[in-house]
């Protein structure tokens, strides 16, 4: 299924499936029983765009932390359960709006089904998620290894075995830290599954290693048309997680708005720190709600042709820059200036 033809589901007041717009999604990393430090980190996530946030619950203080932490966000609330259904069933009870279980580590088939009906209650969705370093033994002896037959199996097995309960209102996600069996599981379970997908590479690394491989993973599902709601995962402060997916959803075309700073490599002919100035520019417009291409350029001898396709650019020069419009000179400033200029420009962009 692509995008399109997926089951619509409401988390909160978001919805994804069906055509919806791809939702970016993030995880706090605060103690969720500290009510005070994960509503302050959930507040700066929505500052940078994050759709639904999701918190992890590993005790009873955590679940009912849910209900207080929610009087102050503006996002849908996702409880993060393993392992114990009370725990899924109160978090349910305190207000999550979607509950994220693996129904092979919650207990048996009866404690699903309470999970379930609990749910069902409170009409909130399920999200469905299987990661490869938890495939059952036998799936993993049918296919001879960890392989990504073996993780769509075992996600269907739990998808039918909530459907045979009564209830559909699911989102599915499954998770590898291996990029290309997280591709070929996605295109395989797109195939037959009616659901959304939730797609992310799991345990990916480290603000860069993470970047890469959450940028190849999810360029590679998401052009294929498969993917409704997404997370980059990455070891670090969340807030880079939300960055990271705009830009991709961005560069895909699947999502519009927000300045895109582009800039060259650097060389020898670079007479001023070009590398600095655009991390500067890349800082100063990410709250500037504008859908334009802003280049950063390192010399007067290509900066104007290069900056070409942007809307508007600044080139350097040995102690003063240019100020560029659709790749024409505007004016000379002083290096010094050329930040101030550029965000003059933008704020008056729309006059």
């Amino acid at each position: 299924m692509t995008r399109n033809e997926t089951k619509q589901i409401r988390i909160g007041d978001v919805w994804i499936g069906g055509g919806h717009p791809i939702a970016i999604q993030s995880m706090t990393n605060t103690k969720t029983e500290d009510v005070e430090a994960t509503v302050a980190q959930i507040l700066r996530l929505e500052k940078a765009g994050c759709e639904i946030i999701r918190c992890a619950v590993p005790t009873e203080e955590a679940a009912l932390a849910l209900r207080e932490i929610k009087k102050s966000i503006h996002i849908p609330l996702v409880a993060d359960i393993h392992f114990d259904y009370r725990l899924a069933i109160a978090a349910i009870e305190n207000g999550a709006d979607k509950i994220r279980i693996n129904p092979g580590n919650i207990g048996s088939k009866d404690r699903v089904r309470m999970v379930v009906e609990k749910a069902k209650e409170k009409n909130i969705p399920i999200r469905v998620g299987v990661n490869s370093g938890s495939l059952e033994k036998d799936l993993v002896e049918k296919y001879g290894g960890v392989t990504a037959e073996g993780i769509v199996e075992s996600a269907l097995d739990k998808v039918h075995m909530i459907e045979e309960m009564g209830y559909d209102n699911l989102v599915v996600s499954i998770k590898s830290s291996d990029v290309l069996m997280c591709v070929k599981a996605h295109e395989l379970i797109a195939r037959e599954c009616p659901y959304p997908l939730h797609v992310g590479i799991t345990e990916s690394g480290t603000l860069m290693s993470g970047n890469i491989k959450s940028s190849i993973g999810l360029a590679l599902i998401l052009n294929q048309g498969i993917g409704d709601t997404i997370r980059v995962s990455l070891t670090g402060d969340p807030v880079e997680e939300i960055k990271s997916a705009k830009l991709i959803l961005r560069t895909l075309g699947l999502r519009k708005g927000g300045i895109e700073v582009v800039s060259c490599p650097t060389c020898g002919r670079t007479k001023i720190d070009l590398i600095g100035l655009a991390n500067k520019v890349e800082q100063m417009v990410a709250d500037i709600p504008l859908d334009i291409k802003v280049a950063v350029m390192g010399c007067v001898v290509n900066g104007p042709g290069e900056a070409k396709e942007a809307d508007i650019g600044i080139a350097g020069g040995i102690g003063e820059g240019l100020l560029i419009k659709k790749g024409e000179i505007v004016k000379k400033v002083k290096e010094e200036e050329l930040l101030d200029t550029l965000r003059w420009e933008l704020e008056h962009w729309n006059e």
